[in-house]
């Protein structure tokens, strides 16, 4: 009788615990590639929301104004426009403070923005880290079912009194399926995790010269005022 060389009969024939690294790798990719997919429709939309508030934002139009049209819909802003509206909300709440001054306007301004611009980055990279988990470890854990399948396989096969190549082909096939799903559940997450760590990094560098910019105006507009 020959064995079955499919991969669900391979399957089915491992051993419980090489059955269990299976089924965690199998979890691990399905994960991952949630955690893609997730990550990607965040991003570009990040990366395009920036680019509609900066339009908005160097158009000449005047700040207070845009100021306004933020605050009308403050619970559903992100990104470049969260910054820019937390910035103003206490440039404008500190202007308005009696004994003020520009430098102590503009600092509170100015950490305003970076308190916002600290919880957008961590909104952008939730998720990063659990993909660069599942690439390094993914081939490692693999690696552990491959090794106790060949293990069981030589063990049983030093029971018999004649070896075939038949006996040992099905155990050292179940064996290294388990390092190829390791791989497959390792590859996208770590080009993945890549791909993102990079865009995130885009994205934070745009944030932080909008972020200065906007202090620079502030700090003009402040001085400007005061005389």
């Amino acid at each position: 009788m020959h064995a079955d060389m499919s991969f669900l009969g391979l399957f089915l024939q491992a051993s419980l615990l090489v059955k269990s690294v299976m089924l965690l790798l199998l979890g691990m990719s399905i994960y991952s590639w949630t955690l893609i997919f997730s990550r990607s429709k965040m991003l570009n939309a990040a990366k395009k929301s920036l680019s509609h508030f900066e339009e908005r934002f160097w158009s000449g139009n005047d700040l207070s104004r845009l100021y306004k049209e933020t605050a009308a819909r403050s619970e559903r802003v992100n990104g470049g426009e969260k910054i820019f509206y937390t910035g103003f909300k206490e440039y404008s709440r500190l202007y308005r403070m009696p004994g003020r001054n520009v430098e102590s306007v503009i600092d509170g301004a100015h950490r305003s923005m970076r308190v916002s611009l600290s919880r957008e980055m961590d909104e952008l990279e939730n998720g990063l880290s659990t993909l660069a988990t599942i690439g390094s470890i993914s081939p490692y854990i693999g690696l552990f079912g491959t090794v106790w399948g060949i293990m069981n396989s030589f063990i049983a096969l030093g029971e018999v009194q004649q070896a075939t190549l038949s006996m040992v082909a099905p155990g050292i096939a179940e064996a290294l399926i388990a390092t190829a799903m390791g791989l497959f559940a390792a590859i996208p997450a770590v080009m993945a995790y890549n791909k993102f760590s990079t865009q995130v990094g885009q994205l934070e560098t745009s944030y932080i010269n909008l972020m200065e910019e906007f202090t620079s105006i502030l700090q003009r507009q402040a001085m400007t005022e005061s005389k």
